[in-house]
């Protein structure tokens, strides 16, 4: 599919999806999250997909915010739809895709940007990059689930602090916060989410969607994680990917899923 505020490439059973917006750095606006949208959902319907690494071009900016200038006279209703909408078809949906999602940080991820960096299922951090929300700078607070999710990943003081002084972070302090997995340099930051990608890709597909189905329940109201793990485990056992599984292990062989 053509887009034109992004690119999305499949090659090896690793879908890279390239916010294409330089001269904007990237932010995000009204169409690039539509196109991310469907971007995204033809990733988790393509049976060649295996693991999507999500980044921006350039080498400044992942997503440097959102694009302010599309909402700065609406009113309380819009931007409440504006939220919901965002978080409903992007943000949550990033979240709870089936296949594991890599946020390739390779620069600034402010606002939105590091609120996308944070829906995936985890962060790859460049030595140049910098990250933070700072909404309250423009009497705004997170809108995209930023006051969610990081609070999860950082603590709450610390989540607390970097939304109320809206400053930004360097890599290594996202690293010591465990905002970021891994940090490296520009040039390294696609070859080691590559890698990474490439051992996520040995392991059973459906396995993994259980894995995260069960994980991402830890934080849905009234839901109890300890049961979907439970439900989802025994799932597992009705599966042939389980069956290959165990079946290579006593072998001693390496396992073929059929991710079924």
């Amino acid at each position: 599919m053509s887009y034109n505020n992004i690119l999305s490439e499949v090659s090896h059973g690793i879908n890279t999806i390239t916010i294409n917006r330089p001269n904007k750095l990237n932010a995000l606006n009204k169409a690039t999250i539509k196109e991310l949208h469907t971007a995204f959902n033809d990733a988790e319907n393509d049976a060649d997909v295996k693991v999507i690494i999500v980044t921006g071009s350039g080498e400044k900016a992942f997503v440097a915010g959102a694009d302010i200038s599309e909402f700065s006279d609406f009113s309380v209703n819009e931007g409440k739809k504006l939220a919901a909408k965002g978080q409903k078809i992007l943000f949550d949906y990033i979240e709870n895709l089936s296949k594991p999602v890599i946020a390739a940080i390779n620069g600034f991820a402010l606002g939105g940007g590091l609120e996308l960096a944070m829906a995936c299922h985890f962060r790859i951090a460049s030595d140049n990059a910098k990250m933070g929300l700072p909404e309250v700078s423009l009497g705004l607070i997170p809108g995209y689930g930023g006051t969610q999710r990081l609070p999860n990943l950082v603590g709450k003081g610390r989540a607390m602090e970097m939304i109320l002084t809206a400053g930004m972070i360097d890599a290594n302090q996202a690293l010591t916060f465990g905002l970021v997995n891994y940090v490296t340099t520009l040039e390294s930051l696609m070859p080691l989410c590559e890698k990474l990608a490439d051992k996520i890709l040995r392991n059973s597909s459906v396995a993994m969607k259980a894995a995260i189905k069960a994980v991402n329940a830890n934080d849905v109201d009234g839901v109890n994680g300890f049961e979907v793990e439970i439900d989802e485990f025994g799932k597992c056992f009705g599966t042939k990917d389980f069956v290959e599984g165990t079946t290579a292990f006593l072998q001693k062989r390496k396992a073929d899923f059929p991710g079924e």
